[in-house]
């Protein structure tokens, strides 16, 4: 029997990034007892990333600006997949969320006449993301991480996470994980849980994002019995470095696009004229006079073909690139040198210059950037109640990119800031009332605890077995060659028949050592994690034959008018039975997935797209 510590907290959060830490700030100030736990260390969060800015509807650039055009452009940015009542508050609370960060301290760049300046992002009809820079993302994460810290929350950093625990009513009741440094358990129990963990994407090879994006809360809520949705569409931003290798998929962030940039093949051709969809063409400039007036003159009207929704570029490069116009390295040039002055570049874009400067050895005043898309973001998630943020397991809430419905099957750029401090807020409204309202003291169920433990202790009981580096190798390479930005019925199958190899592989992973300050050991304890999300993205892929967003199929290479009516559920038949040798975790392989119809947006609100045709 393991010995392992306990904390007893009213509101436990698993995840301080911009959710995490908004959910954190919420609760607490409800007076709840709240706890907030990290994979690694506080600040270093995938919010940091999102280095453009927050996408609100201040109308600070465009006065014409309001809630109901950022709803509109978040909806058809999302191919009407989207939970429509989330895209709504969404759009209607961010600007008050942002300026609730200036409140806080966050420091946004300015207009002449001293407001928050607003600058232009794809999707977005008008200019409106509140930026510091091109590091607006850690501009938030400070804020909020201090604001936090003044409100006196308990912050564990360096806590994996292994699964939730629930009482016997089912209702969730804490977790169970251990301290990275040293392999110690430990679990926190509570009375509600709110999962800010993030996305999914180290299961691809080229992402931009870090090592704790395993997809932890979206596979601990299936397992705990919770429902994920469109669990297929997986955003690849456009612009990833390809090269050099030792930076392959780092960020390169749409503001360089937003602020003049422009992309063109091997050719020096400008080639996303020849991309333009009939959504779009008639906001889209078709000309590069057209496109080039728009940056000189923001009341010009048509946005140059750069700025469209980011699905629709990376397919774009990708096409570019399998025609034969790619870059040397398998990407495509985009340029800011030619279209902005040195001076300017290093002003607006601070972060982007020091990070090929340094990194990549490539002057961006002065030479294109080799980029290409990455595995970036995750649209599904665990799905939630709008306006609650509640899952379909009692006691435990969900918010930013873990949580699904907001994006619809692909995200606009910036509306991923302003998600996390609108529905981090949110969570934690819901998560204090459901706290509150919990009668009497949440049992642990010592049994759930001790399979958790045992099943993640169970590698150092084996003298021979799989390396879990080259499990992770190989289900990388399935996801990026058969789960990729394209994808076949043919492809898809194989890449499921893969992941079940890799499933029965991971039943006998080995490890040396012991559990202080051991890598290989971590990795072992995020595999479930990683296999159990890349099954459910490949079935839900599978299942969506059409080509919607970041779900796209060269077999079905149309949207499919039917297809748009229903979210793909995903869910374990029997969370609670157990497969042989799990230590607890139910069998992957009952999943389900099934169609369920879109919630039906009201008459007023589809009346806004009458109104734009």
């Amino acid at each position: 029997m393991t010995e392992y510590e306990t904390h007893d907290y009213d509101v436990v959060i698993i995840g301080a990034g911009g959710a995490g830490l908004r959910a954190a700030i919420e609760s607490r100030a409800m007076g709840l007892r709240t706890a907030l736990v990290c994979k690694s260390l506080l600040g270093k969060a995938h919010t940091v990333m999102a280095e453009g800015g927050v996408a609100a509807a201040l109308g600070n650039v465009y006065a014409e600006d309001n809630w109901e055009v950022h709803f509109r452009d978040t909806m058809r940015g999302g191919k009407m997949l989207n939970n429509w009542r989330m895209a709504q508050l969404h759009a209607q609370e961010s600007p008050d969320r942002v300026r609730e960060l200036e409140q806080w301290g966050a420091l946004f760049d300015r207009t002449a006449d001293g407001l928050i300046l607003q600058r232009d992002f794809g999707g977005h009809r008008y200019a409106r993301l509140a930026h510091v820079g091109d590091r607006t993302g850690l501009e938030i994460i400070r804020t909020l991480q201090q604001k936090a810290v003044a409100d006196g929350i308990d912050v564990f950093m360096e806590c994996k996470v292994l699964r939730l625990l629930h009482d016997p009513d089912g209702a969730v009741s804490g977790v169970v994980g251990y301290w990275r440094p040293t392999g110690a358990f430990v679990v926190f129990q509570a009375k509600s849980v709110v999962l800010a963990t993030g996305g999914v994407g180290k299961s691809w090879m080229y992402t931009s994002n870090s090592w704790e994006s395993t997809g932890d809360g979206h596979a601990m809520a299936l397992w705990a019995g919770a429902d994920l949705i469109d669990m297929e569409c997986i955003q690849f931003h456009p612009t990833g470095m390809v090269w050099p290798l030792s930076v392959r998929g780092l960020l390169v962030t749409e503001g360089v696009r937003g602020d003049g940039g422009v992309l063109r093949n091997s050719e020096g051709q400008r080639f996303m004229f020849d991309y333009i969809p009939p959504m779009f063409a008639t906001e889209t400039a078709d000309s590069e006079d057209e496109a080039d007036k728009w940056y000189d003159d923001h009341t010009a009207g048509r946005r140059p073909p750069e700025l469209l929704p980011r699905d629709e570029v990376a397919r774009s490069i990708n096409a570019e690139v399998k025609a034969g116009r790619g870059s040397q390295h398998g990407g495509v040039f985009l340029d800011i040198a030619s279209r902005r002055t040195p001076e300017d570049i290093r002003r607006r874009l601070p972060s982007m210059y020091h990070q090929f400067k340094e990194l990549a050895g490539v002057d961006i005043t002065a030479e294109a950037m080799e980029v290409g898309p990455t595995c970036h973001y995750i649209m599904g998630g665990v799905r939630v109640d709008a306006d609650s943020a509640a899952t379909t397991v009692a006691g435990l809430f969900a918010a930013g990119e873990v949580a699904g419905g907001m994006h619809g099957s692909n995200r606009l750029g910036g509306n991923s800031l302003s998600d996390l401090i609108v529905f981090g807020r949110r969570a934690g409204i819901g998560a204090g009332q459901f706290a509150a309202g919990r009668a009497g003291a949440v049992t642990v169920d010592r049994g759930q605890v001790e399979a958790a433990i045992d099943a993640a202790l169970a590698p150092f009981e084996r003298e021979a077995g799989e390396n879990p580096y080259d499990i992770q190798s190989d289900l990388q390479e399935t996801m990026q060659s058969l789960v990729g930005i394209i994808r076949t019925g043919s492809e898809l199958e194989e890449a499921l028949g893969r992941i079940e190899e890799l499933e029965d592989r991971a039943t006998n992973l080995a490890v040396g050592g012991d559990p202080r300050y051991n890598p290989g050991w971590n990795l072992a304890t995020d595999l479930p994690s990683m296999l159990t999300v890349s099954r459910c993205t490949t079935l839900g892929a599978l299942e969506r034959k059409e080509s919607r967003g970041g779900q796209t199929r060269n077999d079905y290479p149309q949207p499919d008018p039917e297809l748009v009516k229903v979210n793909f559920v995903e869910r374990i038949a029997h969370p609670d039975a157990a497969a042989p040798g799990t230590g607890g975790t139910p069998s992957v392989r009952s999943i389900s997935v099934t169609p369920e119809p879109v919630p039906v947006m009201p008459e007023e609100l589809q009346a806004l797209f009458e109104e734009v045709h």
